[in-house]
């Protein structure tokens, strides 16, 4: 196969859908050989903050000089952004060869296996292939009946902050959803927890008693933010000062949440240096989460999709952009509490451009612009995500687009190719 058809076989639509259970991803592996056996990982699960934390620990240890995975999800414009070593994307060669090895297999299979379970054979294959000291390995959907929970025991077993999400999969209440996503935890790992409402840490305290774990939740209280601007921010955790190259209130938790990972890493004997730490940090770099593609005038992507992302945008905006008034750029999942995240960013915005993000689930432009209209602010539907960045950045207003990640690789490319629309 060539790299097109490489990309037709995985995204077939027969294979775009969520099949939950891991029959399917071990019988595949099994028949792989097993790769993931051979690897360590850190395992990543939780609603928000996911990707974030993720680049953080990966860009930690890259710098403390080991030979990293990482397997985040999904990707912003590309493909192969999905499965990377140290830093860089698999090459289009690779994934074509892996792939081929893949689909020989999955093709015997008779219960076929779906989009993600075909995505985490390749990046396993790939990894072990690679001689990846440790994968940092970020959680599709849920946890416990996740393709990615087929690895043995992580190194550290990660859970980020937890909100209502995928509750036609999940669960309808934080309880059920808790106790999906503390399916990562296995016996023999530590696990670091984001701090979170009672009804979630009682939930991952009993599971890491169940499994004899030890766990660590994030003590927020050694983080103090120094000084932040749309380049980054410094802040200190116990006594020592870091630079954080990821613009966010946020992403200082998220960074708390990850210093908190590597500390279990050095106690179960990895060296990472202060040096290691301090470089990692300040090179970090994650797409679509209030990324800054440009000042003049204030450009910003992020890909949030719900009410939890929404509010902590608004902080962001409190603290970057205190009393402006925005060009929102909106597209949403009509599976998404879309009304809730609205009412909590339309207060920011002077005027709403509304995009259908490339997914079956989207809500219609043309109803976001309805329901927009209904709440006072002025809004117009766009066809096209070309012309509704080139739109916002012939304004005077400082722009931002967020809504599903599914728009945020077609307003990032908007924004690059720019020149010349006006």
């Amino acid at each position: 196969m060539n790299y097109q058809e490489t990309l037709d076989y995985i995204n077939s639509v027969r294979r775009n859908v969520w099949k939950l259970g891991l029959s399917r991803t071990r019988e595949l592996l099994n028949m792989l050989g097993n790769p993931q056996d051979g690897l360590r990982f850190v395992h990543i699960g939780g609603t928000n903050g996911k990707g974030s934390t993720s680049a953080m620990i990966e860009s930690v240890l890259r710098a403390a000089g080991c030979r990293t995975g990482l397997f985040p999800s999904p990707y912003v414009e590309e493909f192969r952004e999905r499965i990377q070593v140290s830093g860089v994307k698999i090459s289009e060669e690779d994934l074509c060869r892996i792939t081929e090895r893949v689909r020989i297999c999955a093709d015997k299979m008779e219960d076929e296996p779906s989009h993600f379970e075909i995505v985490t054979a390749i990046g396993m294959l790939y990894f072990k292939e690679q001689k990846c000291d440790i994968v940092v390995l970020e959680v599709g959907l849920g946890g416990e009946f996740d393709a990615s929970n087929v690895i043995k025991a992580p190194d550290v077993a990660v859970l980020t902050n937890i909100g209502l999400d995928h509750t036609d999969y999940l669960g309808t209440t934080l309880g059920e959803i808790a106790r999906t996503k503390a399916g990562i935890i296995k016996t023999g790992s530590k696990v670091v927890l984001y701090p979170n409402v009672p009804e979630v840490t009682d939930i991952i305290k009993e599971v890491c008693g169940e499994k004899h774990c030890e766990l660590t939740i994030t003590d927020f209280g050694r983080m103090k933010a120094m000084h932040a601007d749309l380049s980054g921010q410094t802040f200190c955790w116990d006594d020592k000062e870091y630079k954080l190259g990821l613009a966010g209130e946020y992403q200082l938790r998220n960074a708390a949440v990850a210093l908190t990972v590597i500390e279990k890493m050095r106690e179960l004997g990895w060296e990472i240096s202060d040096e290691a730490i301090t470089a990692g940090l300040a090179d970090a770099k994650w797409p679509a989460r209030f990324e800054i593609l440009g000042t003049n005038p204030v450009f910003i992507l992020d890909g949030g999709h719900n009410s939890q992302c929404a509010e902590a945008v608004a902080e962001s905006l409190d603290r970057y952009l205190p009393g402006r008034k925005l060009t929102l750029i909106i597209g949403m999942l009509r599976d998404k509490d879309y009304e809730k995240a609205l009412d909590i960013l339309l207060p920011y915005a002077k005027k709403c451009f509304c995009l259908n993000p490339d997914s079956e689930r989207a809500l219609s432009a043309d109803e976001l612009v309805r329901i927009i209209k209904s709440k006072g602010v002025p809004a117009e539907a766009f066809g096209d995500a070309d012309i509704a960045v080139a739109y916002a950045l012939h304004g005077a207003e400082p722009a931002i687009a967020f809504g599903s990640l599914y728009m945020a690789g077609a307003i990032r490319s908007a924004y690059n190719n720019r020149v010349g629309l006006f």
